[in-house]
């Protein structure tokens, strides 16, 4: 049975992935905002922008969100949580010789991304490119005060947004990249996030399956503690 209630999400315009839609982490997250405790979210069409989603519950927790009858995303409790095995750290120095190889993922779809997109004056900055040796990309990360809530700690869908970008790039991370769209995310917030202070975003490939690309990702404070992971499934769209 399916409760249809009153509350709705929007996704503001400057909180873009692709250009007309939603950044997919950055959706992901305000969704998972609906759950209690660590939140799977798929994604199962292009979110709009600065639309009012109607929210729908059913009696088992799961969350439904969509636009116009069309499903946009659902999510529920991760069952088994999000446990994966975060790499070794990489220091903000390391962070930054990586970053400083960045050049987008060359689609101009993904140019204005506000986490990663390189025509962006107000973008993130989360540039993760690949480590040294590591197969795995990195960026560092200093959140914006706009990104934070009253006490300096950046927002869960930011996190959510910072986490998801990286993992394309690990999924590509020693082949040319292809134009895939995040299609589920999980994540959990261990400790927080404080804006303004330098952090370190990793990503690493997980499996890739055909179309599927399996890919995670952390949040590293400067001197490595883990502060949030995810676990991301990408699907590489047609030619």
């Amino acid at each position: 049975m399916i409760q249809t209630a009153t509350e709705t999400i929007t996704i503001p315009a400057r909180f873009n992935g692709p250009r007309e839609s939603g950044n997919g982490g950055y959706s992901a997250g305000l969704v998972a905002g609906l759950i209690d405790g660590p939140a799977e979210v798929s994604l199962r069409s292009p979110v709009p922008l600065d639309t009012a989603l109607p929210v729908e519950r059913s009696q088992h927790g799961e969350v439904m969100v969509r636009d116009r009858g069309t499903l946009v995303a659902t999510a529920r409790v991760a069952a088994e949580g999000v446990d994966l095995d975060v790499p070794a750290p990489v220091d903000p120095d390391e962070a930054r010789r990586a970053a400083a190889r960045y050049r987008g993922s060359g689609y101009d779809l993904l140019s204005q991304c506000y986490v990663c997109g390189c025509e962006r004056v107000d973008t993130f900055g989360v540039f993760a490119a690949p480590v040294d040796g590591r197969g795995i990309v990195a960026s560092p990360w200093t959140p914006p005060c706009w990104a934070a809530d009253t006490v300096g700690h950046v927002r869960p869908e930011h996190i959510w947004a910072a986490l998801d970008c990286p993992t394309y790039f690990a999924s590509y991370v020693n082949e040319p990249f292809g134009m895939s769209m995040l299609a589920r995310m999980s994540a959990r917030i261990d400790a927080a996030v404080v804006a303004g202070t330098e952090h370190v975003v990793i990503a690493w490939p997980i499996a890739t399956d055909g179309r599927k690309r399996h890919a995670a990702s952390a949040v590293l404070s400067a001197d490595g503690e883990v502060l949030a992971v995810a676990q991301a499934l990408l699907i590489e769209l047609r030619a």
